[in-house]
């Protein structure tokens, strides 16, 4: 594993576990929807403007169309899926029991278009959702349809997303994830509304510092990483190693400042996703 990848790895694990915390901070006072336009708007909009400042090329209209699919299917069918689920009543613990079976939907997707992945990486990856099942044994995995079939559409849609982004034609670098961004935050905008939601005052210190932190961290560090580990054609399976490290952080933050309780499950739960992301680690190629 190239420490370039290794660095991408540790920002996700650590930035997107992180913005749990960060977004249910944010939605006490911003409607969801809204919030993500803005979030979305106002990074996509900073990369842009550093990718130009840098030299990039403005996308080509064939790549414009490329990354507005995988923007709107990473950002609004992976990620507004979610935050939509929770509002339908989705408790957080089944959410991030489905955001877990993300990895799987992704490299069934890539071994239908020839990329194939060892029996290990499978072994691995269903050790990290039982891992994440028992993180979340005590937060009461109960749903209602619509918000089940949203949570069944979320991890689909992302995984969706991230294999077409290495069949579409996109951007290079940065200005291939300011159009994703850019696309997903103007869609949010009509949704939020139709949904009633609206903007009526400016909010207080504490949301507004975590928008800024999703904006700054979650999006402009975040999901560049993402993205860069997506054109160096990472394994899936070490790629969205996240999503079984990510439900870890958020626990741990919540225990420490929001003094949410740690249970045995729990525990037990960490450790069962610590092993299996040390199984895929291992089994990367040197070229990973």
């Amino acid at each position: 594993m190239s420490l370039e990848v290794a660095v991408a790895l540790v920002i996700l694990y650590l930035v997107w576990g992180s913005t749990y915390l960060a977004i249910k901070i944010a939605v006490e006072e911003l409607p969801p929807y809204l919030m993500l336009a803005v979030r979305f708007g106002i990074a996509g909009t900073i990369m842009y403007a550093y990718s130009r400042m840098r030299g990039a090329a403005n996308p080509s209209g064939r790549q414009w169309l490329g990354s507005a699919a995988v923007g709107v299917l990473l950002l609004v069918g992976g990620m507004g899926s979610v935050g939509l689920a929770q509002a339908f009543g989705a408790p957080s613990g089944l959410a991030a029991v489905m955001i877990a079976t993300m990895p799987l939907w992704l490299t069934l997707l890539l071994a239908l278009g020839g990329e194939r992945t060892n029996r290990r990486d499978y072994v691995a990856m269903a050790l990290g959702i039982v891992g994440v099942l028992l993180l979340n044994l005590d937060s009461g995995l109960r749903s209602n349809p619509v918000a089940a079939l949203l949570l069944l559409l979320s991890p689909f849609s992302w995984a969706l997303g991230s294999a077409l982004s290495r069949k579409l034609p996109q951007a290079a670098g940065g200005m291939g994830s300011a159009a994703q961004m850019l696309a997903a935050g103007a869609l949010f905008v009509p949704l939020g509304l139709v949904r009633g939601e609206s903007l009526d005052a400016w909010p207080s210190v504490g949301p507004a510092l975590a928008l800024a932190y999703l904006v700054v961290f979650g999006s402009l560090i975040g999901f560049s990483a993402y993205v860069y580990l997506l054109n160096q054609r990472v394994r899936p399976a070490l790629m969205t190693s996240y999503a079984y490290v990510n439900p870890v952080v958020a626990v741990l933050l919540g225990a420490w400042f929001a003094g949410e309780r740690l249970t045995l499950p729990a525990l037990a739960g960490m450790t069962v996703i610590v092993l299996s992301v040390l199984a895929i680690v291992r089994a990367a190629p040197r070229g990973d």
